[in-house]
């Protein structure tokens, strides 16, 4: 940072106009134009390097202005953006922090005056300059400590609250009356418990890497890239085939229920000023990059491309409810490291978000009830069990218990409830299903939520029955929560299966090979193609020059739903030697497997393989 400090008889400002980085908002703090007798003036100018360590930089400018202001005996600070003091600045976002972060130190002394202006903006100012050997001087800052400590995210309004939130926690069973958690039996659903006390503890730390990572390696869908970031994956073509089929499956649920699929730009304008405002208050960790000296953000989710889509949008009552549909296949969430954990927490994720449109609170309650029957039915189709935690704003909870009481009953399971008696977020409720993993550990997957703030932050309006223009309600809704976490719980549960002592499977319509044809010998190469081209389902065949032995286990190891084996006898009563994954063997004709098959078909989408059906063919991605 570079600093010119002048003594001044007096200072003014006015703002004469707009720059491309200007706020809103830094008007908000500081007006369009000031004025002030007997001050010191600080002009500075944040550089580059400056954000290894904002506070340090911060602390050390307030101490040089503090400093002086002392020795020229005046109680009033001037800080002015200037840029015109370095040829190497920092990015705009870091001159505001630094500028917040300075001003907040010198207001601890409450017998200061600060007069600060605008950062952003076109200034035209006057000063007169007292002129004795200290009314000017100059100063060069650079960033001391740990950089560790200056990559410590600027906590919102929202985090600080977050802290000291109050709420107090309940259980709702269907048809009962709510019970304080800490007076509930947790005996029949000891799921609920260890969620219950994962979110009292807040902890979010993997202390020892879940049992699905070496699962997903094993079985060659996903592995680290040590060539990116950590947390960035690559997904083998089996995975990114099971990737697709869940993906297909979720959007087709949603579209069907009306979500209008859209598509939105991965990265947005750092100095939006709407987007700015909500990034204020509620930062994510994100990722930023720099283009013509102007940052951008890589989005966490597809809310910004929507509520920008909703805020353009010619609607009015007849259009409601309105629903917005991305699968972002690229979100980005700067996540510490030490929460990575697998496809449970990662950097760069797969997100089917729906943005629902409500005309009251009613419309929103409704729509509420029907996507929560529609994250129930997806959880159902994955073959996932979860733990149910909704959270509302007390007052609302008072306000409409027929709704909670139809939520919990439409979930058919006791719900843990937080009620907060304030509001902090920009949600009034919000429902999760969690998924608990081997190691006793939450994860949310599917959520609903109605939100009260950002069509106002947005200014997306729609027309009344009056002719009037109106904010209205916003549900935010991820049926399935994120692709990559619903493949981790999958494994995950199969991984519990593991342990009990039980065969691992995936559900039929997911399984990356869902039947796999075993010749006793190659001499049945013929009949094993014949077979391939009438089975209209995944299926691949072991042609390698292994023993038949081998051949089984190794399928056994895949987790294939379908083992059919080939040989002498079942080439001349024209039938398969079937072994399902449950353990069964029976001799089948082809018509009869393929009947039994078609039924775990019924509403999942089906993709063919990606892979070579000769085994043979087939590389080895995982070593």
């Amino acid at each position: 940072m570079r600093i010119l400090l002048v003594h001044a008889d007096k200072f003014s400002f006015r703002v004469t106009g707009e720059t491309s980085v200007a706020l809103p908002a830094e008007l908000e703090k500081t007006g369009r134009q000031g004025e002030v007798n007997e001050a010191l003036v600080a002009f500075v100018a944040a550089e580059k390097g400056d954000e290894a360590n904002i506070a340090s930089v911060a602390e050390q400018a307030t101490g040089e202005i503090l400093s002086l202001m002392s020795q020229v005996s005046t109680n009033n600070v001037v800080l002015y953006p200037y840029a015109h003091l370095s040829s190497s600045l920092s990015s705009p976002r870091v001159a505001v922090r630094l500028l917040d972060e300075m001003c907040s130190r010198i207001q601890h002394n409450k017998q200061l005056k600060i007069l600060r202006a605008p950062f952003g903006y076109y200034k035209a100012f006057e000063i007169s300059c007292k002129g004795h050997p200290l009314s000017e001087l100059a100063k060069t800052i650079t960033p001391v400590g740990p950089a560790e400590e200056a990559a410590e995210e600027k906590e919102s309004q929202a985090l600080k609250a977050e802290k000291t939130l109050q709420s107090r926690w309940v259980i709702m069973s269907p048809g009962e009356a709510q019970v304080p958690a800490e007076k509930f039996s947790f005996e029949k659903r000891p799921g609920l418990s260890l969620l219950f006390r994962y979110e009292k503890s807040g902890s979010r730390l993997s202390e020892e890497p879940p049992p699905h990572i070496e699962l997903m390696r094993r079985m060659e869908l996903v592995d680290y890239e040590p060539g990116s970031d950590q947390g960035n994956f690559r997904w083998y073509p089996k995975g990114q085939l099971m990737k697709r089929l869940a993906e297909a499956y979720v959007s087709d649920l949603v579209t069907r229920h009306g979500g209008m699929q859209v598509e939105t730009p991965i990265m947005y304008d750092y100095q939006h000023p709407s987007l700015n405002l909500y990034l204020q208050r509620f930062p994510a960790r994100q990722y930023v990059l720099l283009s013509d000296q102007k940052e951008y953000f890589l989005r966490f989710a597809a809310c910004f491309g929507q509520y920008l889509i909703q805020h353009d949008m010619q609607i009015s009552y007849h259009h409601l409810p309105c629903k917005l549909y991305e699968l972002t296949h690229y979100s980005f969430r700067r996540e510490q490291s030490g929460e990575l954990a697998g496809l449970k927490r990662l950097r760069t994720f797969t997100m089917p978000d729906l943005h629902t449109l409500a005309g009251d609170i009613e419309q929103a309650k409704d729509e509420f009830i029907q996507q929560t029957d529609l994250a129930i039915q997806c959880m159902e189709g994955f073959g996932l069990d979860f733990e149910v935690a909704i959270r509302f704003v007390s007052d609302f909870a008072k306000d409409h218990e027929t709704f909670i009481e139809k939520i919990v009953s439409r979930c058919g399971r006791p719900a843990l409830i937080e009620l907060w008696d304030k509001r902090f977020f920009y949600f009034v409720a919000k429902l999760e299903f969690n998924f608990i993993d081997t190691q006793d550990k939450a994860a949310c997957l599917s959520t609903v939520q109605i939100d009260v703030e950002n069509t106002k932050r947005f200014d997306i309006t729609y027309v009344d029955r009056k002719g009037e223009k109106r904010h209205p309600l916003l549900l935010h809704a991820s049926i399935s929560g994120s692709i990559d976490r619903v493949l981790y719980a999958i494994l995950e549960a199969q991984a519990m299966r593991i342990k009990r002592g039980q065969k691992p499977a995936f559900p039929f319509w997911l399984a990356p090979v869902q039947l796999r044809l075993v010749p006793v010998s190659e001499k049945f190469d013929d009949a094993c193609q014949k077979i391939l081209k009438q089975v209209p389902y995944r299926i691949d065949y072991d042609d390698r020059d292994i023993t038949m032995g081998r051949k089984i286990r190794e399928a056994e190891r895949e987790w294939i739903p379908y083992i059919l084996v080939v040989g002498a006898k079942e080439v001349a009563e024209g039938c398969v030697n079937v072994r399902t994954r449950e353990g069964a063997q029976r001799k089948m004709v082809l018509s009869e497997l393929l009947a039994e098959i078609e039924p775990q078909m019924k509403g999942k989408p089906f993709f063919d393989l990606s892979v070579p059906k000769r085994l043979s063919r087939c590389p080895i991605f995982v070593g």
